[in-house]
């Protein structure tokens, strides 16, 4: 009867994680969300096929590009005098699931560079973003947060 117990207590605790995880509502994606490293600012929508990110401003002082900058170093020469500001960064999402979205891209002003990306809703104030060229191992996670700046 003991070890009966025991199965079923392990059991539950196995399926407690998968029960949370059903429980996250797509819609928790949407906001104002802070960049891994505090410099940013970024609108998530969710659209027709999933998030859509536009950079929402720019921390004063930061020693990074402002929202204030143009595109400069973007690689098509036609795209360099926009603004950052309001610039669409993240779509092409598919739902997977769960809170998460795979088959998307996400666009770096720092660097010019898009990349693949995988999004996933960790909690209401948590995101976890995979970009990646080719194969997601040979990627980087970033972790944003929910801003408390005003929309």
């Amino acid at each position: 009867m003991a070890v009966c117990r025991r199965s079923l207590v392990l059991l539950a605790l196995i399926c407690l994680p998968v029960g949370t995880l059903a429980d996250i509502d797509e819609r928790a994606v949407e906001g104002i969300w802070l960049s891994a490293d505090g410099t940013g600012w970024i609108k998530i929508v969710l659209g027709d096929s999933g998030p859509v990110g536009s950079i929402a401003g720019s921390a004063e002082n930061s020693g990074k590009r402002s929202a204030a900058d143009k595109d400069d170093l973007n690689p098509d020469p036609a795209l360099r005098d926009r603004l950052l500001l309001g610039l669409k960064i993240m779509d092409g999402f598919t739902r997977a699931g769960n809170g998460k979205w795979k088959s998307g891209r996400i666009y770096d002003p720092n660097s010019g560079k898009t990349y693949q990306c995988k999004l996933t809703v960790v909690d209401e104030n948590t995101l976890e973003l995979r970009g990646y060229i080719g194969f997601s191992l040979l990627g980087r996670t970033e972790t944003w947060t929910r801003s408390e700046v005003a929309e």
